[in-house]
């Protein structure tokens, strides 16, 4: 099994800067992010499409590609200096991951970088140097109703949720919120860089596989303004669950399916994160305002759909089952408005230690 830490110095992450998404009907996919979800064209051809949110100076967040399986090709994260790319080289190469470096980037906009498949499986890559672009925050005559406006995070499903922690806090990733039992199986994990509640989550299922890509919004009426312009539209049927708030990072919160099945969350109002000593919040799987604080169940898709990651050669990676217990078979059929708990948890959380 490949090693989860180096001795190595990591990489500085700094935040989740873009995801390359593999579709296969770029025309259905530029219809959705562009002309449904309202996402900004920084660049495009006939194989591919740059995108990026209204607020956003980087030259994208995320990248459409035309192919032959709708997968993830590769999570993105911006790391601090052009020095943290060589460190990520290194870092990987010290894991015995397999390790890619182009130094005129693996996107358009995007400079030297490197790619690699990390312990879990994933595809990630990590960038310094990336045109800047127009920032279109006082663009108020272009932003739609709902407009995205920041890439928040990633959520991975992967089987070993304490293993891939593990990996992400020798990266430096704090824990910020997790989901356990009175046995101590985990069940989920939220993990930051940035000030927020996460850069990426880990979501215990069979994996290596992405369970979506997240875009923020300012306020919650962006989000039904976003529901109401698929009900018009008549593509309501894109609705996978949703609105509703969670429990776990507070976020008010709406998930989509694009033309592919690939999973989109339009996520706001989590809360800051930025103390060093900001403490951990450990949900009991059994309360199920952990998911939903108020709202609908939680649907059987939402725990067992999600994208496949790929290769360093375009592969699909293959998916290995979790072995402990599912958080699906804990709560379907008794989420949404019940509030079982554990005795010993008054509101079914509890504050731990610090990042």
């Amino acid at each position: 099994m490949t090693a989860l830490t180096s001795n190595l110095t990591a990489p500085d992450i700094v935040r989740c800067g873009y995801l390359d998404l593999v579709v296969t009907d770029l025309a259905a996919a530029r219809a959705f992010y562009v002309d449904v979800l309202g996402l900004v064209v920084t660049a495009e051809n006939d194989h591919e499409i740059q995108l990026r949110t209204f607020e956003e100076f980087i030259h994208h967040n995320l990248v459409l590609r035309q192919g032959p399986v709708a997968a993830a090709a590769a999570l993105a994260f911006r790391v601090r200096t052009p020095e943290d790319v060589d460190r990520a080289e290194a870092y990987y190469s010290d894991l015995g991951c397999p390790v890619r470096r182009d130094r005129n980037g693996f996107a358009r906009g995007v400079g030297d970088a490197v790619r690699v498949t990390d312990p879990l499986g994933f595809p990630y890559e990590f960038f310094h140097a990336v045109d800047h672009v127009e920032r279109l925050t006082w663009a108020y005559d272009r932003m739609p109703p709902g407009a995205l406006v920041r890439l928040d995070h990633f959520n991975q499903v992967t089987p070993d949720v304490p293993r891939g922690c593990e990996y992400l806090q020798g990266l430096g990733f704090g824990i910020t919120e997790d989901i356990q039992d009175s046995d101590g199986v985990v069940y989920a994990a939220w993990l930051n860089r940035k000030a927020t509640v996460h850069d990426t989550a880990l979501t215990g299922g069979a994996g290596p596989r992405l369970h979506h890509i997240a875009f923020a919004t300012h306020e919650k009426h962006n989000i039904l303004a976003i529901c109401d312009k698929l009900g018009a539209l008549r593509q309501s049927d894109r609705i996978e669950r949703g609105p509703g708030r969670h429990g776990v990072s507070n976020a008010f919160y709406l998930y989509l399916r694009d033309p592919d099945g690939h999973r989109v969350e339009i996520y706001t109002q989590d809360y800051y994160t930025g103390d060093p000593d900001n403490p951990r919040v450990s949900w009991d799987v059994h309360d199920n305002q952990r998911r939903d604080w108020w709202g609908n169940p939680v649907v059987p898709s939402w725990y067992t759909e999600a994208s496949p990651v790929l290769d360093l050669d375009g592969n699909p990676q293959p998916v290995v089952d979790r072995d402990e217990p599912s958080e699906m078979a804990v709560t379907v059929g008794a989420d949404g408005f019940s509030y079982t708990r554990s005795e010993d948890r008054q509101h079914g959380f509890k504050l731990g230690e610090q990042l």
